[in-house]
């Protein structure tokens, strides 16, 4: 199946990778980081805030792909310290209601830069 790798303007630019590729009505989402659409790192040691940035950036990518946060139905979510789960949780759950999609949820040593606290990646269905 022929696949498109999606050109985005509402999250920051890539270097060696791609936010999105569509195969099909599958969007497939790189892990998103706590960057803005310029770039720039949100809420450098603040979990939280980090965790509401990526969440912002999964929603802009699923909006400009043509669908919303109840498209995505798997998503990988990437923690660097297991005190953050409660957080996670409770600032996922202003994002997505229940019945939440099906997470697999890693506590890891480090991210591809130290001051990365969170990366989600995810699969949308869309309509």
């Amino acid at each position: 199946m022929a696949h498109e790798i999606l050109k985005l303007k509402s999250v920051h630019p890539t270097k060696g990778y791609s936010h999105a590729a569509k195969a099909g009505n599958t969007l497939y989402i790189a892990g998103q980081i706590a960057r803005d659409v310029d770039g720039n790192l949100v809420g450098q040691g603040d979990f939280e805030t980090q965790v509401r940035q990526v969440h912002q950036n999964l929603k802009s990518i699923v909006e400009e792909a043509g669908g919303t946060l109840q498209n995505i139905v798997k998503m990988t979510t990437f923690l660097t310290h297991y005190s953050y789960i409660e957080t996670y949780r409770r600032v996922r759950d202003e994002y997505f209601p229940e019945p939440w999609p099906p997470n697999t949820l890693l506590i890891i040593e480090s991210l591809a830069l130290p001051e990365y606290l969170i990366e989600v990646e995810a699969v949308a269905v869309l309509d």
